[in-house]
């Protein structure tokens, strides 16, 4: 299976080869149609500690690195 690819904006680079990502979707609201934005935080695995607060990333989905990781940055975008 592909794995998926978002891109978001880095939000936390406090702990240790780990950055928070905040990825924004938007859609049609189904009643309104008015455009929505919804967005979530993903735990993203940063091995060089290169990504800073403000950054725009790709991250990529991968095997479990821990507790709550599942992505891993793949560049800045």
């Amino acid at each position: 299976m592909p794995r998926r690819i978002l891109q978001g904006t880095v939000v936390s680079d406090v702990n240790d080869k780990t950055v928070t990502v905040r990825v924004e979707r938007r859609f049609a609201h189904p009643l309104y149609k008015k455009t929505v934005r919804r967005s979530k935080k993903y735990q993203a695995h940063d091995e060089t500690n290169s990504a800073k607060v403000g950054d725009k990333v790709l991250i990529r989905e991968c095997a479990p690195v821990s507790k709550n990781k599942r992505w891993s940055i793949v560049a800045s975008a």
